[in-house]
This record gives structure tokens, C-alpha cells and sequence, in this order.
């Protein structure tokens, strides 16, 4: 009896991801970014907007607790062990006129579009360059009162057609939306809706009860180092992130005694210019 012809076996083809060229004509189909995005010198997106030009800066996000994190307080040599697996905070560079575009946005309506510019840049030169880890994209206050509803829905279509995975970005909600409880219930749950991750920027020290709600409950935590330590509260904010089971980041780590007196109290992750090596796209 002769056995049935089995269909031949075939691997699945690997998708690749594309590169910051690809993601800029990707981006040519929208004309809002169209008329802006173009590639610079050296292959990296830049965003052209008048008297000024914006480009895109990432600031690591260490975890000190991996076992080749330097255990003495010389970083100059030894930076480039620590573990960089949690991810990247964007920074937008801007050259020609020296204030932040998104300051000077004369109305909600230029507000939205510059945002939306920006993230969109940051987006094509992290994914293009096939950084790994996590994008954390900081929101601007004004942005959150302009949209009115359905926070996160436009980005992720955005990056629906750029072919780019929303989980991997985190929107890190700032320190004035952490201080209205209800408000930031709903921003949480909507960005989540959307498939991103959220991180609460808590304004000071005591607002750690609030990130907690029925609503919804952030991805990550994020507090000034300069302000926990300040306030002696780096102990307290550990442990409630430990019982809670969400990871906690202090950010502005800006020298190595701020440094060290965190990892005397079991902080995980930092971020901040002690590390010094803001990677430009």
C-alpha cells in the first residue's frame, strides 16, 4: 500500500523589518508627514519645519542589576556593561531656533501636529535601525487636554501602516495627569486599548498610591532620583513597587553618589546623565 504524498515542508519566511529609508517613503503615503519627514546625512530621519529641524536622540534605560553591572563607582570604562534590555527614552534634537517646538506651538490644533510629528520621527529611527528593547516616548501636557478622547488611537494607526508593533512603545504620561487620579485612569486604560504601554511620571513621592486605580494600572513607574533621595523616600517607593509588581525607573540619575545610594536600596533601573551616553540616531 502506497503511503499518501505529504505537501513538501516548508520553514516560514522570517519577516524582516524595515529599514529608516523604507519607514520615510512608508511615511510619504500621510501628508502631514510627507510634507516634513525626509533622511538626513548618515540615514537617519529628520523632521523639517520652519527656521528649525528635528531629529531624534535616545537616553538608555539601565538595569543595574545585572550581574556585569560595574560594582565600583569608575563608569567611564565599565558603562558598556550594564544591560540595556528595558529600553530607550527618546529625545528630540532641535537645531536652527532654540526653543522646543512643542512649547512654542501657537494652538492646540499646531500642538497635535508637531506631537505627532515628532513621535512619528522617533518611531522610524528607532525601529529602523532595529534597536531592541523598549521606545519610551514622553507626552506633553497640552497634548493630553487637545485630544479629547481616544488617546492613542491615531499613533497606532500610524504605526499600523508603517508596519511597526505598538507594544513596544511605552507613553510616559506626565507628572500633571498622575495628580488627577480619575483622568489618569482613563488615559492609562486608553493608551492600553491602543496596545501600548504606559509609565506614570509621578510628581512627587507620595502621588505612588495614586498609579493604582479600577480603572487601570500603568506598565512602569517612573520617579526623579534627585526628589526620592531628597525626600528619603527611595526605601518606601521600592518596596510598594515590589508589592504592587510594577517595575520602577528613577530617572535624572545625574552623578555616581546618586547612583550608588540607589543601589544601596535594590533600585533596578536607571536612567539619567550620570550614564552620559545619549545615542543620537
Amino acid at each position: 500500500m502506497r503511503r499518501p504524498v505529504r505537501p513538501p515542508f516548508f520553514l516560514p519566511t522570517p519577516m524582516i523589518p524595515p529599514n529608516i529609508p523604507e519607514l520615510v517613503v512608508r511615511a510619504g503615503q500621510l501628508p502631514y508627514l510627507r510634507e516634513h519627514l525626509a533622511l538626513a546625512e548618515g540615514g537617519t530621519a529628520c523632521a523639517n519645519l520652519p527656521e528649525r529641524t528635528l531629529a531624534s536622540a535616545y537616553e538608555p534605560i539601565y538595569d543595574v542589576t545585572m550581574p556585569g553591572a560595574p560594582q565600583s563607582t569608575s563608569f567611564t570604562d565599565a558603562i558598556e556593561r550594564y544591560g540595556d534590555e528595558l529600553g530607550f527614552q527618546a529625545v528630540t534634537l532641535v537645531t536652527g531656533a532654540p526653543h522646543d517646538p512643542v512649547d512654542s506651538a501657537v494652538d492646540d490644533q499646531a500642538l497635535v501636529a508637531i506631537d505627532r510629528l515628532s513621535r512619528a520621527l522617533h518611531a522610524i529611527n528607532f525601529f529602523g535601525a532595529q534597536r531592541h528593547g523598549l521606545l519610551f516616548l514622553r507626552v506633553h501636557e497640552r497634548l493630553l487636554k487637545s485630544v479629547k478622547y481616544d488617546h492613542g488611537k491615531h499613533f497606532s494607526s500610524v504605526l499600523q501602516r508603517f508596519g511597526l508593533p505598538t507594544e513596544r512603545i511605552v507613553i510616559e504620561l506626565p507628572a500633571v495627569a498622575v495628580a488627577h487620579k480619575t483622568f489618569l485612569g482613563y488615559l492609562t486604560r486608553s493608551y492600553q486599548h491602543h496596545g501600548f504601554k504606559v509609565a506614570d511620571k509621578l510628581p512627587d513621592p507620595g502621588r505612588i498610591l495614586a498609579v493604582e486605580s479600577d480603572m487601570a494600572r500603568p506598565d512602569y513607574i517612573k520617579m526623579d532620583a534627585g526628589i526620592a533621595l531628597r525626600d528619603g523616600m527611595v526605601k518606601a517607593l521600592v518596596a510598594y513597587a515590589q508589592r504592587v509588581r510594577i517595575p520602577l525607573i528613577f530617572d535624572g540619575v545625574v552623578d555616581e553618589t546618586q547612583c550608588e545610594l540607589l543601589r544601596q536600596h535594590d533600585v533596578r533601573f536607571m536612567q539619567g546623565p550620570v550614564f552620559a551616553k545619549v545615542v543620537t540616531a
